[in-house]
């Protein structure tokens, strides 16, 4: 297991985080993701330690707050000591008792909200915390000084945003600058071999302000771990059947998957380890979020670290699953390119 550098802090984190959005559910569509109980999330949590892993990401409204109530009970049980694992949770949604102001990236639901947590998860203090998406009745303004106030007071070290787009979160960058408020370390986004959009605003973005990425539903709600066809078979339990989650362009897809199998059969590996191990190769990745209903399914998972792609299977790879292009990114690369080019010509002058 590789330790990668969290955004501009000094923090580390294990690339590949084990994601717990399969704790908890009993009904609805958190039971069709996954209804783990203590015992089986326990096996999980331990396993995904004893390889490595020292980041766990959770958030209050996976199966109505009792993600967050298992793996705090986990962590308890399995005697984990503190300074050993990065825990991450999330604020936005509904969770427990309903209301007016029972959700969304204010300051009353986000002081709420960080107190339920920590006692769901019987932490003292929270490593990472995020808000899971926008809210368009809040001031960006009101959140980032409502997530500083939990950094000042010790209740979370890093903050970090999920689901946002590219100028939101700049808008916040600028406005924790101006007023010297902690800033977003991190953001959460899908990001996946047959779904590359971010790549347009986003990448650019984290890239120039030097915020983490990490990735959700790495195998796009499971369509990429080979176990679906082109006819529509589908293993029996496969989380798509019941909950199809996040959209794929299906024919896109499909043709990355004929490629990944022809490079996971040469290298006698799964599909799902070379759709990771793709993943793995992107700079701009900090960790990549794996989920997991059973010990062998994160066990396949975490071989794909092993996985090392040479450079024509990455050609091959990038070729299948390059965007189209749209402006104004063609237009910005064809500009790029003239003044790269004026650039290297007056360099070789000398």
């Amino acid at each position: 297991m590789q330790y990668r550098k969290f955004g501009r802090t000094g923090l580390f984190v294990s690339e590949l985080c084990l994601g717990t959005m399969t704790f908890g559910g009993s009904s609805g569509i958190w039971g069709q993701i996954g209804d783990l109980q203590q015992s089986e999330a326990e096996a999980l949590v331990g396993r995904a330690l004893d390889a490595g892993i020292n980041f766990i990401d959770t958030a209050d409204v996976y199966s109505e707050g009792q993600s967050e109530v298992i793996t705090g009970q986990a962590l308890k049980n399995l005697k984990v000591p503190r300074d050993k694992v990065v825990v991450a949770t999330k604020v936005l949604g509904e969770t427990g008792s309903k209301g007016v102001n029972s959700a969304g990236a204010s300051r009353y639901h986000i002081m709420d909200g960080v107190k339920a947590s920590l006692q769901r998860l019987q932490l003292d203090h929270i490593d990472l915390y995020q808000i899971h998406g926008f809210d368009p009745a809040t001031r960006i303004e009101e959140t980032v000084e409502a997530l500083d106030t939990l950094v000042r007071q010790g209740h979370v070290r890093y903050v970090g945003v999920s689901n946002w787009a590219a100028w939101q979160i700049v808008k916040a960058l600028g406005i924790a600058e101006r007023k010297g408020l902690a800033r977003f370390e991190s953001l959460q986004a899908y990001y996946t071999i047959a779904g590359r959009d971010l790549e347009r605003e986003l990448v650019p973005m984290m890239r120039g302000e030097e915020v983490g990425l990490m990735v959700w539903s790495p195998l796009a709600g499971g369509f990429l771990s080979g176990k679906y066809s082109r006819d529509g078979d589908a293993e029996q339990g496969s989380r798509r059947i019941a909950f199809d989650f996040p959209p794929v362009d299906k024919e896109r897809a499909f043709d990355c998957i004929d490629v990944m199998r022809e490079l996971a059969e040469a290298r006698k590996v799964s599909v799902a380890q070379i759709a990771l191990s793709w993943l793995l190769h992107q700079p701009v990745v900090t960790s990549v979020i794996i989920g997991a209903k059973r010990v062998d399914q994160l066990d396949d998972n975490l071989a794909a670290t092993a996985i090392k792609l040479n450079a024509d299977e990455l050609a091959r790879l990038d070729k299948v699953s390059a965007l189209p292009a749209e402006y104004p990114g063609w237009m910005l690369e064809r500009q790029g390119g003239v003044r790269r080019q004026r650039v290297a010509d007056s360099l070789a002058r000398g």
